[in-house]
């Protein structure tokens, strides 16, 4: 165990965020960044899993699961329905609102988006030891309950 790891594992709580929040970052940037369409912003790919994952729903729920202002939501969905990514169709039971809805374009989109995602993070995970992709598996119901706070 090398000095900077020994140091590491004495960290107090706000010494372990400040080292964790930079490592966290830049992995994120670097997987969001293998991407498949640079055309589809990264929004309009959480919008489009965020519908894929719970279902239909009205653009301002979607805005708000999105943590975005409605008119933002509007464009997005524009975008994404010009492409055929998303369809609006009528609301079950309130005919002047629409429900939005993920297209079998826009899962295709999501799936290719995922799996060279994971391609890449399949790759780095490679050149780890056995030991270190233990620890990350240990590591990942930590992170599930930091996300979920």
């Amino acid at each position: 165990m090398t000095t900077a790891t020994r140091n590491t594992l004495k960290a107090t709580i706000p010494e372990l965020a400040s080292l964790l929040r930079p490592a966290l970052l830049r992995l994120t940037r670097i997987v969001r960044n293998q991407r498949v369409d640079q055309s589809v912003t990264l929004t309009q790919l959480s919008a489009m899993a965020t519908l894929h994952h719970r279902g239909s729903m009205s653009a301002g729920e979607l805005a708000s699961f999105e943590r975005v202002q409605p008119p933002s939501m509007t464009k997005v969905l524009a975008n994404l329905e010009e492409r055929g990514l998303v369809r609006r169709e009528v609301h079950p039971t309130d005919r002047r609102q629409a429900i939005i809805a993920i297209t079998d374009e826009g899962i295709g989109l999501l799936d290719s988006e995922r799996r060279s995602r994971d391609a890449w993070l399949t790759k780095q995970l490679g050149t780890l030891s056995a030991e270190e992709r233990a620890l990350l598996i240990k590591v990942i119901p930590i992170l599930d309950k930091l996300a979920s706070q």
